[in-house]
């Protein structure tokens, strides 16, 4: 069983045969499919959204005899704004026939590395270009197994206008760093230190979620594990239409990027409004439009 089904509204999934029930009815009505020609064989993919935002995707093969072969399914959660438009590095996983992308936002100033939803599309444009490199728009998702509703910090107006001054400047700092700009790293790394000093005072007396706003950062040892807390910005109560389980989908925005995460009802602890935050781990996944 796959790990994250729960995050999608298939948490009572518990033996092999429902799950190929499942399966077999994303394959005779799925909302996508796609395929691509490879020698003797084609791969194709079939998807089906069993809650307006999120659902199932499997890969296969059909043979010579139109014989199709289950290699790998997953559930996913779509994206509805565009998170990022950096240059992606796509590298295909040693095990299967799907694809993680890698890109390095100046708003994060770190790389982000998650799952190619869409890996028959990500490969045909490989095949035609022979590059692993692509320019192309991201629609980051993710799906989680817990998550904690939090109260947001109390801004007012001209706080939150010099945060946002203060938020772009850094981005425009980042991105001249990238470029080799030494004036740009030199502020950057006077920045971090004077952060790293008003922290720390303030830590001694104050909680650290009164401190950070949002975070973004790596979780275990799998690449595209994150954990996250976000503002969050929108939300909807899906109900998944095979098992009727609801089903959060939250607009969440971290570190200035927004992120479509899909989380079980049952998983989420407090309740959820526009302006308060969400904290938890995730599984980040992307749709690469080019």
């Amino acid at each position: 069983m796959h790990k994250y089904l729960r995050a999608v509204g298939f948490s009572k999934i518990d033996n092999k045969k429902e799950l190929k029930d499942m399966l077999n009815d994303v394959i005779s009505s799925p909302n996508r499919k796609d395929y691509v020609e490879t020698g003797n064989s084609i791969m194709v993919e079939y998807s089906k959204n069993y809650c307006p935002s999120c659902g199932i995707t499997l890969r296969g093969e059909y043979d010579d005899e139109n014989n199709l072969t289950l290699d790998f399914y997953y559930p996913f959660a779509s994206g509805v704004e565009v998170s990022t438009t950096e240059e992606l590095c796509i590298e295909r996983h040693a095990d299967k026939e799907s694809f993680a992308a890698m890109c390095e936002d100046c708003r994060l100033g770190a790389t982000i590395i998650y799952y190619v939803q869409n890996g028959m599309a990500v490969m045909r444009k490989m095949t035609e270009t022979g590059k692993d490199q692509l320019q192309a728009s991201t629609f980051l998702s993710a799906l989680s197994l817990g998550g904690t509703i939090m109260l947001p910090i109390k801004k007012d107006r001209k706080q939150q206008e010099k945060l946002d001054k203060a938020f772009a400047d850094r981005s425009k700092r980042m991105f001249a760093a990238r470029k080799g700009d030494e004036e740009a790293i030199e502020q950057l790394t006077l920045e971090d230190i004077d952060t790293y000093s008003s922290v720390s005072k303030r830590i001694m007396t104050e909680d650290v979620f009164s401190i950070v706003d949002t975070y973004f950062m790596p979780n275990g040892v799998e690449c595209d594990h994150y954990s996250v807390l976000g503002l969050i910005t929108g939300f909807t109560l899906e109900t998944n239409a095979l098992t009727s389980e609801k089903v959060y989908c939250f607009t969440l925005e971290c570190n200035g990027i927004p992120i479509t995460t899909c989380i079980n009802e049952k998983d989420v602890l407090g309740e959820p409004q526009i302006g308060r935050r969400f904290r938890g781990n995730i599984w980040l996944q992307g749709e690469v439009r080019m």
